[in-house]
């Protein structure tokens, strides 16, 4: 798989590439010098289960600001740099454990390598990104728009760029164009051995960008491309880290949480099974246990639907009854399904 073999690169106490684990990243999207709402937030996706941070340095007070939020996360923190070198170079400064550029718009080469020098000087990993709505006039013309080919060239580029004696590096390629995103990646993994950083880039809001991430990310993780990933979506940042973890264990390179399935409904439905599920996925955050749980809305179906789950709720008619493996065990009033579960769930025992 092209993963294993791709090299491996330290980013503050994480390692990605070589086969490790696959990291999953976001971005804040508070002011990087308002320390006290940056933290807060950080902290809020480090419980959900951020592994990396990003946050944007525009000016010398977010790129200050780095250091006195390093003291509080424990998390790597990447400084997401635009056009001026030398906010790359005061993030690196202020301890930030990556940076994140674009050589096309940071400055001339001398403009470059004083920011590799500085990333040289403590080891810090660059990220070197590029973006099809910012690509090249002459790669637009050369390949008649923009296209897999055109991103995978300007990304190669790039990297040759910044590789002045200097290979601590990353590439990202981002498309919104999903398809296009998936051809680049398969394009890209036979041409370098950097690690890959993988997302759909502007996806859009929590239904159609999971959506677009899920089927993007999935075509690319699935061929064994990709070590870093961000699911992009215009809403809480909390949300890229549930979809990113849910697609992860999806495609089964990641263990661990609760997986929640329940039936789409029929006309048998006596239940508010929507909003029972949605309480149940609510109730499943705060468990740290690698289980399944089914909640269905039929006591005739449910259990044989229910059977490769470890628990399960159906309920109607007034009744509920708890699942284990397909098995009813238990028979109890419909109002009682969530506190039923919540005690399973709290005494739950493999």
């Amino acid at each position: 798989m092209y993963r294993d073999n791709t090299k491996v690169v330290k980013i503050g106490n994480k390692l990605i590439g070589g086969g490790n684990p696959i990291m999953i990243q976001s971005m804040t999207n508070t002011r990087t010098d308002d320390v006290e709402a940056t933290v807060s937030q950080i902290l809020a996706l480090e419980k959900a289960g951020c592994d990396i941070i990003r946050c944007t340095v525009p000016d010398i007070n977010a790129a200050k600001a780095i250091k006195e939020i390093k003291k509080h996360i424990h998390i790597p923190l990447v400084a997401d740099i635009h056009f001026d070198y030398r906010m790359a170079i005061e993030a690196i400064n202020n301890g930030a454990d990556k940076i994140r550029i674009n050589p096309g718009n940071i400055g001339g080469t001398d403009k470059i390598k004083a920011v590799v020098d500085a990333a040289r000087a403590k080891n810090i990993p660059i990220r070197v990104g590029v973006n099809s709505g910012s690509l090249e006039k002459d790669l637009i013309e050369k390949y008649g728009g923009v296209t897999a080919e055109g991103l995978v060239e300007s990304a190669l580029d790039k990297v040759k760029i910044i590789d002045l004696g200097y290979d601590n590096l990353v590439i990202s390629i981002k498309s919104s164009d999903v398809m296009m995103c998936v051809k680049a990646h398969e394009l890209i993994a036979r041409k370098t051995n950097y690690p890959l950083h993988v997302g759909i880039t502007e996806s859009g809001t929590l239904f159609s960008g999971s959506i677009k991430s899920s089927i993007g990310l999935g075509l690319i993780l699935g061929q064994g491309i990709g070590d870093t990933i961000r699911v992009s979506l215009t809403d809480d940042p909390v949300k890229e880290i549930e979809a990113a973890k849910l697609i992860l264990r999806t495609l089964g390179l990641r263990k661990g949480g609760i997986e929640v399935v329940s039936c789409p409904t029929c006309g048998r439905t006596k239940i508010d099974l929507i909003g029972l599920a949605s309480k149940v996925e609510e109730l499943v955050r705060n468990y740290d246990l690698d289980i399944k749980i089914a909640v269905m809305g039929c006591v005739v179906n449910g259990p044989g639907e229910a059977k490769e789950a470890d628990i399960g709720i159906a309920g109607g008619d007034g009744c509920g009854v708890l699942i284990k493996h397909g098995e009813i065990i238990k028979k109890f009033e419909e109002d009682k399904l969530l506190a039923v579960l919540k005690d399973e769930l709290d005494n739950w025992k493999d």
